[in-house]
């Protein structure tokens, strides 16, 4: 989830909710899956940067240690709040990439957004050993636990949540079908670009490799993907920009998805 730039008076963005016409039901109990502790998730815990790694120019993964961390669903997000010596305070909503077998870490990826003052703080101050404070995991709305064939969709930073569910569905070696369809720039924009496997279709909409269309993610991408329909059908997962959430969301329709199984997490 990208850091939306606002000023510095402003902050604690909401997470993003989908239109009416496109909100399914939130309806997850897994026994025996992921156990994550509402009590937990309400708590502010300490989180030790350990590691940061370069993804794109613009983006990079920062990884904590957060030894009272309970867990957590893939696709769900969590609180982050800096603070300065001088009392100033600033949070922001960030999804998490890693897997939650990940025990003890969490991972989160972040643009430098132009003018955001905690991505900026990230990308240029910030080193292993500072502290941060993280409250979570939240929102059970965009979680997948596994559990149902997953057609991701995803753009920009926007495949950040979405990344944790294709590593958790590699981690527990699931066979419950999952594709990724995911969009960037050019594909030195393309974050995660050595993970993906056969279950992805990257598009580029500036430059792409040489005999590779340029183009935005279009009913022909949506429409090969969901010709694949396995027993049960597709949960579709739509994560990016207001835009491209509001453009994906309405190829997925226009291609047969049914509404009620269409979960759409936007930012900007």
């Amino acid at each position: 989830m990208t850091e939306i730039s606002t000023p510095s008076t402003a902050f604690i963005p909401s997470a993003a909710t989908p239109p009416a016409s496109f909100t399914p039901p939130s309806r997850f109990a897994v026994p025996g899956r992921i156990a994550v502790s509402g009590q937990a998730a309400a708590a502010w815990q300490r989180a030790t940067l350990t590691e940061i790694r370069r993804e794109t120019p613009r983006a990079a993964t920062f990884r904590f240690v957060v030894p009272g961390w309970t867990g957590h669903l893939p696709g769900q997000h969590l609180m982050l709040r800096l603070r300065a010596g001088d009392g100033y305070v600033a949070q922001r909503h960030y999804s998490i990439a890693s897997p939650p077998d990940d025990a003890g870490h969490i991972e989160l990826t972040l643009d430098h957004v132009a003018g955001g003052e905690v991505s900026g703080w990230f990308h240029t101050v910030a080193e292993p050993g500072d502290e941060v404070e993280v409250r979570g995991p939240l929102s059970g709305f965009f979680a997948w636990p596994g559990d149902r064939p997953a057609l991701l969709i995803g753009a920009g930073s926007g495949v950040v949540p979405l990344m944790s569910m294709v590593r958790h569905h590699r981690a527990r070696g699931l066979s419950v079908p999952l594709r990724l369809l995911v969009s960037a720039r050019s594909p030195e924009e393309l974050i995660y670009a050595p993970e993906y496997g056969s279950e992805t279709t990257p598009v580029f909409t500036r430059g792409a490799p040489e005999g590779v269309p340029v183009g935005r993610v279009s009913a022909a991408h949506v429409a090969a993907l969901l010709a694949d329909r396995p027993e049960g059908g597709w949960e579709a997962y739509v994560c990016g920009s207001n835009d491209f959430a509001e453009h994906a969301s309405r190829l997925l329709v226009d291609a047969g998805q049914p509404v009620d199984r269409i979960r759409i997490e936007r930012f900007g």
